[in-house]
């Protein structure tokens, strides 16, 4: 095995994605380390403005090129291709690395066909004969639970409901059999019932080909079963990571215990009031001095104002927070209990 078949199949340090605005610089991303390894599912979870999208994109090299202020290094199989250009970038765009994105209706070109958007990325790829990309695009809409393969080809995006045009969007990313996955809230628009099925697609579809998968989703719901690992983003900057399993069980981010608390039980009465995150995030031109979700946090003590909180390991293998007074210790308890008798 290679040193580059050693080492994480994806590794990002010290990650910053800012942009120049009329009223200052914006830190979108605000310095991100994480590694993900072959074949695992890496959930990337936080409300929306946290940063989530900016991250993937970043990842992917898919950022405008003017007033947008980067750092830190993305090594793909060992290789910075933070430091590659277009033309680089585009030898790994689908080849390398896929994307689905939040919504296929503007993903997919409305006048073109399924069949052609398929069979064109196909081609540019993998050198493929007209007939061939066609075959094998009807073999992809059959892999991904659309019948009719062969009709579905000759039809307009329009004419697809919208689980199908995900579906249609996940077949272009599979399409020539990617190592990396990204799926940007690959299931934003879509009902229920049809979120699940996309979302049990993409596991089986990652398992399958044993991909890397990075799924984006303000939804801590849904990477609870899809997921290896959850990093929990906030403000721009990764507050919490653990494996799946750890950040449920023992959750050490008030943010993080913030958003489960949100999440409709179906155990609850009807007309249960919802479990809100009170006040919003911050100004991303103006961030806060200290810990970015003080302002909002019921555990926030003056500390919390002044001095941002370092990533520190809580003590469970890979499980990292920052925090000065976490959720479940005795110094998180004491603080909330202060807060508490200090409001009274």
């Amino acid at each position: 095995m290679t040193a580059a078949e050693e080492s994480p199949l994806l590794r990002v340090t010290d990650l910053t994605t800012h942009f120049r605005t009329d009223r200052g610089l914006m830190r979108a991303v605000d310095g991100v380390s994480f590694t993900l390894e072959r074949g695992r599912t890496l959930g990337v979870v936080g409300e929306s403005g946290s940063g989530k999208t900016v991250l993937s994109r970043s990842v992917m090299g898919l950022l405008p090129r003017g007033d947008v202020v980067r750092g830190g290094t993305v090594q793909y199989a060992g290789e910075d291709i933070s430091a590659l250009d277009e033309d680089g970038l585009r030898r790994l765009w689908g080849r390398e690395i896929a994307m689905v994105f939040q919504d296929p209706m503007t993903s997919l070109n409305p006048v073109v066909r399924i069949g052609r958007q398929i069979t064109e990325h196909l081609r540019l790829h993998t050198g493929a004969s007209r007939a061939d990309a066609r075959a094998k695009a009807a073999a992809l809409l059959k892999s991904v639970g659309i019948p009719e393969p062969e009709r579905r080809l000759r039809e307009y995006p329009h004419q697809l409901s919208g689980g199908m045009r995900q579906r249609v969007m996940i077949a272009v990313a599979l399409a020539t059999g990617p190592r990396l996955l990204l799926a940007d809230e690959p299931t934003t628009a879509l009902d229920v019932t049809v979120q699940a099925q996309i979302l049990d697609l993409l596991r089986a579809q990652q398992r399958q080909r044993d991909m890397a998968m990075i799924l984006v989703t303000h939804d801590l719901g849904v990477v609870a079963g899809r997921t290896d690992e959850v990093a929990v983003m906030y403000a721009g900057r990764v507050v919490e990571r653990a494996p799946t399993r750890t950040l449920f069980t023992n959750m050490r981010m008030p943010y993080t215990e913030a958003l489960v608390r949100s999440i409709p039980r179906i155990a609850d009465p009807g007309h249960t009031r919802l479990a809100a995150i009170p006040g919003r995030p911050p100004d991303m031109t103006r961030p806060p001095a200290g810990c970015r979700f003080a302002p909002r946090c019921a555990y926030a003590r003056d500390k919390c104002r002044a001095e941002q909180p370092p990533l520190r390991e809580s003590g469970e293998p890979g499980h990292t927070f920052a925090c000065w007074y976490p959720v479940g210790t005795p110094e998180g308890a004491a603080a909330l209990e202060r807060n508490r008798k200090e409001a009274s």
